[in-house]
């Protein structure tokens, strides 16, 4: 099982948080920006600039464009400081080569069991660790960390640059009756704490917008407000799968 993982990167050229722990990912910047990233110490392919500006879109590009060899493709987000696993209750952060090996590990697992779309628990807090619920299968599966396998004709939905995390797993769900949530792993990075990137179109209308597009596209009884959320509008929905399990 050979692996790829890549870090779309978007108006952020300072030295990738996500390349200083794990140097052999491989970011994806467009070409006007490619001589900045380089200048400090990037390792970068370069995309079109027509591909980026959108999340979605970027992201359609590398499923499009980079497998060749790969048997799977993983999307990291840029600003990621660490992808680790919780151990006899330490928090334990994977090499290199253990982050290799586990995502080798992870994707013969999926492919096994018959998804094609795998990730990790979204939450670093051992509380959201259910020891006795390692795996998921009709969970969400958040954007900063997405693996793709390459037999999947999933792409991304590039009305929904801000929501597209929750609709390609339910997408998954839909067409392959669930995917793959490690629970035991998770990431750790900055999000919503730097520029660049998402941060530049998203506010309160452009997160309602998307909410209600991705409610309207999938209905009301999938798609959910969080009503009891200590927010006046908590664009983080709840998702709530017809199907029985975990």
């Amino acid at each position: 099982m050979k692996i790829k993982i890549f870090a779309p990167s978007y108006k952020r050229p300072e030295k990738s948080i996500t390349q200083i722990t794990y140097p052999f990912v491989k970011l994806i910047v467009r070409e006007s920006e490619a001589d900045e990233y380089r200048k400090n110490g990037n390792d970068i392919i370069v995309c079109p600039d027509s591909a980026q500006g959108n999340l979605c879109r970027v992201r359609n590009w590398i499923l499009d464009n980079l497998y060749e060899d790969a048997d799977c493709i993983i999307i990291l987000d840029d600003d990621c400081k660490s992808i680790g696993r919780w151990h006899n209750q330490n928090d334990i952060t994977f090499s290199e080569n253990e982050l290799i090996e586990f995502c080798e590990s992870s994707s013969i697992l999926c492919r096994e069991l018959g998804y094609k779309f795998w990730g990790l628990n979204c939450v670093t807090d051992k509380g959201a660790y259910r020891e006795y619920t390692p795996f998921g299968f009709l969970q969400y599966i958040g954007g900063p960390f997405q693996a793709h396998l390459k037999e999947s004709t999933i792409r991304y939905d590039e009305n929904l640059p801000l929501k597209e995390d929750y609709d390609i797993t339910l997408q998954h769900i839909k067409k392959n009756d669930g995917c793959l949530r490690i629970n035991y792993a998770h990431y750790n990075v900055k999000q919503a704490e730097q520029t660049g990137g998402c941060s530049n179109i998203r506010n309160l209308k452009k997160e309602k917008q998307q909410f209600f597009a991705l409610q309207k596209k999938w209905g009301k009884d999938i798609v959910k407000r969080d009503k009891g959320s200590k927010r006046s509008f908590d664009f983080n929905p709840i998702i709530k799968v017809p199907i029985k399990g975990i």
